[in-house]
């Protein structure tokens, strides 16, 4: 049985959020680290958009400006997505693709969300695996409704695949920050509604985060067949994470351009 190491639930900036898994991914392709599971929140919340987003056709700027929410380019692909503080939880997978067992894309997106259909299985929700199209990446759905969903990126026979579990929705809030082109903020969330759910929704009361991430764990251990190591990040990882922080996630030129000074 392969052993991974286990990055526990803790919070970041949503700047140093990006930063860690990109940090992470280069650290795993030159050797330095074993597979790795990550487990995160944001705060402040932010809307993450994909690596080749126009932000300004994806949200509404002065919104998020407004609110305190900041926006952030992540490297994977996929669209916009609103990380509420107290309403998800953030996970990501960094690990060598052969690991899994396959080199399909798809196939890699359902052997991670078959992990966490058994989360949600241990805490009473059935979920099932959606395979998307081409414009919506995989994700999982409870009776037709998207509670968890992913972007990845691939490189060197590498993935890094981060998504959310929604605990909490706020449709209103989420809409205010989310363009839905040719829709009104009201009319996007009656979209919303018939679309989008949560464990909270699902359950009838509210599931704190740790109870959440804890269900996590047993399911990846359970499907992937893996121990959890707890640990933390390297020297290497947190010194890497700094400069990406610095040089490129704090900076309008990647968040808003997609471009590195």
């Amino acid at each position: 049985m392969d052993t991974w190491r286990l990055l526990s639930l803790q919070t970041n900036t949503p700047a140093m959020n990006m930063a860690i898994d990109e940090a992470i991914l280069n650290a795993r392709i030159s050797g330095k680290v074993p597979n790795t599971l990550r487990l995160y929140r944001w705060q402040p919340s932010a809307v993450s958009i994909g690596k080749n987003q126009n932000p300004l056709e994806a949200v509404y700027l002065d919104t998020c400006k407004n609110l305190g929410v900041d926006v952030i380019r992540r490297i994977s692909g996929g669209g916009a997505v609103y990380h509420d503080f107290a309403g998800e939880i953030t996970y990501s997978v960094v690990a060598k693709v052969s690991d899994l067992g396959t080199t399909d894309i798809t196939t890699v997106y359902f052997k991670i969300y078959e992990a966490i259909t058994d989360a949600l299985r241990l805490l009473g929700v059935p979920a099932d695996f959606n395979s998307g199209d081409i414009k919506n990446c995989p994700n999982l759905t409870v009776n037709g409704k998207k509670i968890s969903g992913s972007s990845q990126t691939i490189k060197r026979g590498f993935v890094l695949q981060h998504g959310t579990l929604l605990i909490n929705v706020d449709l209103c809030r989420m809409f205010q920050l989310l363009k839905l082109r040719n829709l009104s903020c009201t009319n996007a969330v009656d979209i919303g509604k018939k679309k989008i759910t949560s464990l909270q929704t699902e359950l009838g009361h509210s599931i704190n985060p740790e109870t959440a991430a804890n269900a996590l764990l047993q399911g990846f251990k359970a499907i992937l067949k893996i121990q959890l190591e707890p640990s933390r990040l390297t020297s290497t990882e947190l010194e890497i994470a700094s400069t990406l922080y610095k040089e490129k996630y704090s900076i309008n030129e990647w968040n808003f351009n997609g471009k590195i000074v």
